[in-house]
């Protein structure tokens, strides 16, 4: 059953999967995000954790997309479609440091 629902998840393989994918990218480009930027770090400790640490030149970076988006949000406008295509909503910025958070505190419950 895992790998069936695995399959309709996957863009490659599920077409439903590749047109979500499509719109979320449309979505992000518009507003300058990039996929990582929606982690919530107050809902989650090991996102606080992730962050904290990142180089701090990655996480104003962050700060800086997400006031700008926030802006844009406001204003009822989107950025412009030259800057749009310059953005790259997948590029992932904290999955590895939140793999290594995660994967310190499962070693630090292992061992208590």
């Amino acid at each position: 059953m895992s790998s069936f629902l695995q399959s309709l998840l996957d863009p490659k393989k599920s077409w439903l999967a590749s047109l979500h994918m499509k719109a979320l990218t449309t979505r992000l480009r518009k507003y300058g995000l990039r996929y990582d930027d929606l982690y919530d770090p107050y809902y989650d400790l090991d996102i606080k954790e992730a962050l904290n640490r990142l180089p701090r030149e990655i996480v104003d970076a962050r700060n800086q997309r997400l006031k700008r988006a926030m802006d844009l949000s406001m204003k009822h406008e989107y950025l412009p479609e030259d800057l749009q295509k310059m953005q790259t909503p997948f590029r992932s910025y904290l999955q590895d440091m939140l793999a290594l958070v995660s994967s310190c505190i499962l070693k630090v419950l292992l061992i208590t």
